[in-house]
């Protein structure tokens, strides 16, 4: 088998030939690291490459295949660990100044189960610096870059995880979203990026135990793959007090049987809240047709999101002011701009803005429950533009025209439903005629995480170019 299949296959399939001695870990593990070689430095996806441990881990896990031990579901498997994650032994520093020359001496807990259940961790992705915006540049590692275009952003805050994903740097990538950094980068790299429920997967540590907002989570360039790899990490831990007990087989059943046959579907274009660029709109209305072929009822519908702009912003710097206030003090002059502005925006909130904040939050939730009565599943572009170039560090200046007051606001369309808490899915849409990728967003139901990835698979069997990749 040649080196960039193996490369690119997934993990789903990687995991039966590794049980069969088909596939050595060690062989997969090495063609990874020598196609990281190539591509990496074009790119900057990994910061942080551990090859030594990884191989060290690999021959652990070719051994064990020999002797017939009995094999976790990700045996052998590489995964990334995005560098917002703490790694025993592995150089973490969250993107920052700050963290440059850190090295945790315990796994965060999403690290651990991956371990526990026989994956092999390459090393870290980058990030922006806390993982504050959707382009991928810090000052320790500098920019990373779109495969389908080095010209352009991957996206952000899980940007080096999209991109290893899409140039066949590993199967599964972990990372994390806060208001799209899973399924922005997804979207604009061609893969699969799955914000689930807050607590359906703990996380430990966390300087916020009880924070609904930031989830960590699983990316892969299939809907199969995300859908294994959320069923190791998931379930409860005390650690994690919004952390609840799940069913992990109930993902693998879903894409195992995907359909949408009789669905009510809401194709819900901008929300209301953000323009959206033109081709992406028509890409993911075409999408959101595919549903209709599929078996689905479509009609053109979305909740009333009003107030969501100011629940995001406040929600936003209270939290930046929770996670990074005490640093200001020593470090303001060598921290990303705009995640200054976010904790200072927050140090500038009332109580009564915040008070106001969450009542609009309440309000919104209810209105969004009661849509949800009516539709089992809503969709919209995942992000409202193409990727754009790297060096507009806080995104778009403006859309069809119409200006964006902050680096967040073109982001609208996740972070909907990241204030609501709901699960959401990016999985590939389409090209533009410059042949960029483009995502569709796909909602469920409250904690109806099965039902967005049985919908999802559907969806991903139905397209053409599905196995499409970026060049080398």
């Amino acid at each position: 088998m040649a080196d960039r299949d193996l490369c690119f296959m997934p993990a789903t399939k990687l995991v039966p030939l590794i049980a069969r001695g088909a596939v050595s870990p060690l062989d997969l593990v090495q063609a990874v690291l020598a196609r990281l070689e190539r591509v990496n430095p074009r790119l900057n996806a990994y910061c942080t490459v551990a090859a030594d441990p990884a191989l060290e881990a690999a021959k652990k896990a070719t051994a064990a295949a020999r002797r017939r031990a009995r094999l976790g579901p990700l045996h052998g498997v590489p995964v990334s660990i995005k560098d917002l994650t703490p790694t025993k032994g592995i150089r973490t520093t969250w993107g920052s100044k700050i963290f440059e020359h850190h090295v945790p001496d315990e796994d965060a807990l999403v690290v651990a189960r991956l371990k526990a259940a026989g994956a092999i961790v390459l090393g870290k992705t980058n990030t922006p610096e806390f993982g504050a915006g959707a382009n991928t540049f810090n000052e320790v590692f500098g920019v990373t870059r779109n495969p389908w275009n080095p010209a352009l952003t991957p996206g952000g805050s899980t940007g080096g995880g999209a991109v290893a994903l899409a140039t066949g740097l590993g199967p599964l990538a972990q990372g994390t979203d806060l208001g799209g950094s899973l399924r922005l980068p997804a979207a604009f790299c061609g893969v699969v990026g799955f914000r689930t429920s807050p607590g359906l997967v703990p996380v430990h540590p966390a300087p916020l135990a009880w924070d609904p907002w930031s989830v960590t989570g699983p990316m892969a360039r299939t809907v199969a793959d995300t859908a294994l790899m959320l069923s190791v990490i998931a379930g409860a831990d005390p650690r994690s007090p919004i952390s609840y007990a799940v069913s992990p087989r109930a993902f693998l059943d879903a894409v195992r049987r995907p359909s949408v046959r009789g669905l009510r579907v809401a194709w819900g274009g901008d929300l209301g809240v953000t323009p959206v660029d033109d081709e992406v709109r028509a890409l993911t209305r075409a999408a959101a047709d595919a549903f209709r072929r599929l078996g689905a009822r479509v009609e053109e519908a979305h909740p009333d999101f009003t107030g969501l702009r100011e629940i995001v912003l406040t929600s936003r710097g209270a939290s930046m002011v929770a996670r990074h206030e005490e640093k200001l003090e020593k470090w303001r002059g060598a921290m990303q701009e705009n995640l200054v502005k976010n904790i200072d925006h927050g140090l500038a909130l009332t109580p009564s803005q915040i008070g106001r904040a969450e009542r609009l939050r309440t309000e919104l939730w209810h209105r969004v429950r009661a849509f949800q009565e009516r539709y089992d599943l809503l969709l919209t572009p995942t992000a409202a533009v193409p990727p754009f170039p790297v060096e507009w560090r806080s995104g778009p200046k403006e859309i069809n025209g119409q200006p964006m007051p902050s680096y967040i606001d073109w982001a609208m369309l996740t972070y909907a439903f990241t204030v609501v808490g709901l699960p959401a899915i990016s999985v590939p849409a389409g090209f533009t005629k410059s042949g960029l990728p483009v995502g569709l967003q796909i909602v469920g139901r409250w904690r109806d995480e099965a039902g967005v990835l049985r919908a999802a698979a559907a969806f991903e069997a139905a397209q053409p170019w599905a196995d499409r990749r970026p060049p080398d």
